[in-house]
């Protein structure tokens, strides 16, 4: 099959130039071909080259124009060229032997049947010449082509010795079956069980580069379920896992938070493509599975699994070597916050109750009601259409107070160095307490949201507490 066609991008014949001119073979290898097939945007090229990368690499940037540099890793013998709106990598064809306690390959110069033995899955081992002679062939030696047309993961040599070598392709047959929505042969999938345990070679970082990818694909519940059902979900994620299961008490029940935990990170991966939103429906019912309590008069509860989980996502993100940075603080503060939409849909919704939300929210007010839609999730229609309604109205009345009180990021209209100036203080206890009963004043709606009126009633705090302002 002849794919001479479809290679329209300019750098298919400059490098076809170059290797012609360098008596050099060169074949573009992997993800690209597999995407040009399925005819998906990819904005990495892989080169694969019978002979020194580097050296082509140079003198395809020298047919570039405006192209000055090529970034050379010479201890992997690759080289990479950022080209229009393409990221280019040389590199010359190599095999590749593991030791058992490492994932890092020792690497040998061969030929592009080694190179393309050593690929991860089938549908990621074909090639397509750029050489004159056969310039657009597709070279398929483990029937890539077919497992794309039949929707499968499978690899090219046996699947235990292919994830014994480098565990790290467990996760991504996961997230290829996730992204693509193929199946995994099953004796694969059985491969990845048998040596689960070998990912716990592999670093976090690695790890959660896949996983954020399957929680970026369209429905990310097919990737944990895959992960969950191999055992990796228990080595990488533990307390994910926690979740699943269900007990009964007295003929009373809870739902299973694993799969509606799933449930709502598919239905919020419909409205958003933000990963840190996606990962606050991960982990918005986390610290369900350690406040989980049976009463009998009222059946299951888990008070308080909003602010345990919250303090638990530090832990997760530290343990997933996730950023410890804004991300992680937003994720908090969804999961603390994502209870309170839902209560005030359940009851008459009052201005301090919406105050208060926007008080806390503040921005991320929009994701923080996205959440917590996902997040109905009963099979009873008839309550979640009550409950969709309900939200509207928190959306209406939400957007009324903050067009009134202008409290989204809000700051108090006085300050501490105000208060202290104003009674001669230095910090101390009182300053704190007539900051504490401005701000509730205001939000109650006892006060008005503006610096005169919170002046006049910062002067009589003080004054009540026996406090004395300077003229």
């Amino acid at each position: 099959m002849n794919f001479s066609n479809e290679l329209i991008h300019p750098v298919f014949r400059l490098v076809s130039e170059a290797a012609k001119n360098t008596k050099t073979q060169v074949f573009v290898i992997g993800g690209y071909v597999r995407d040009l097939i399925l005819h998906r945007n990819s904005k990495d090229i892989d080169f694969v080259v019978l002979g020194n990368g580097i050296e082509l690499a140079e003198n395809v940037a020298a047919r570039m124009e405006g192209i000055h540099k090529v970034s050379v890793f010479r201890n992997f013998g690759t080289a990479m060229i950022h080209y229009m709106d393409m990221q280019i990598e040389f590199v010359g064809a190599r095999k590749e032997s593991y030791h058992f306690d490492s994932r890092k390959p020792v690497v040998e110069s061969g030929s592009l049947t080694d190179d393309q033995n050593r690929r991860d899955f089938t549908i990621n081992a074909m090639a397509i010449s750029l050489n004159e002679e056969d310039y657009g062939e597709l070279l398929d030696p483990f029937g890539g082509l077919s497992d794309l047309n039949r929707r499968i993961i499978r690899t090219p040599l046996d699947p235990e010795m292919t994830f014994s070598d480098d565990p790290l392709r467990m996760m991504r047959a996961i997230r290829f079956a996730t992204q693509l929505n193929f199946t995994i042969l099953p004796e694969t999938l059985q491969a990845i069980t048998l040596n689960k345990d070998r990912i716990k070679i592999i670093s976090f970082e690695r790890i959660s580069e896949e996983i954020n990818k399957i929680i970026m694909s369209d429905k990310p519940s097919v990737g944990f379920r895959l992960m969950e059902e191999t055992g990796l979900l228990s080595i990488v994620f533990p307390q994910f896992v926690a979740l699943k299961g269900i007990d009964v008490i007295k003929g009373k029940a809870h739902k299973d938070n694993f799969y509606h935990t799933l449930e709502v990170l598919d239905k919020i991966s419909q409205k958003t493509d933000n990963l840190w939103l996606r990962w606050s429906a991960i982990l918005h019912d986390i610290a369900k599975p350690v406040t989980k309590k049976f009463i009998p008069e009222t059946g299951w509860t888990f008070h308080g699994h909003e602010v345990k989980g919250a303090r638990m996502v530090a832990q997760i993100f530290r343990h997933l070597k996730l950023p410890l940075n804004e991300k992680m603080r937003y994720v908090q503060k969804l999961v603390s916050l994502h209870l309170r939409p839902i209560a005030l849909a359940e009851e008459e919704v009052t201005d301090s109750a919406v105050r208060r939300l926007l008080f806390e929210a503040g921005d991320d007010i929009e994701d923080l009601m996205t959440l917590c839609e996902a997040d109905i999730t009963s099979k009873d229609e008839r309550k979640v259409k009550r409950y969709m309604v309900n939200f509207q109205n928190v959306r209406i009345k939400l957007k009324e107070i903050e067009e009134k009180d202008n409290l989204r990021n809000w700051q108090p209209p006085i300050s501490g160095d105000e208060i202290m100036q104003t009674f001669n203080l230095k910090p101390c206890k009182e300053v704190g307490i007539i900051k504490t009963a401005i701000r509730e004043a205001i939000l109650e709606g006892n006060l008005p949201n503006d610096h005169d009126a919170a002046f006049d009633f910062m002067l009589q705090e003080g004054i009540k507490m026996g406090l004395t302002p300077v003229n």
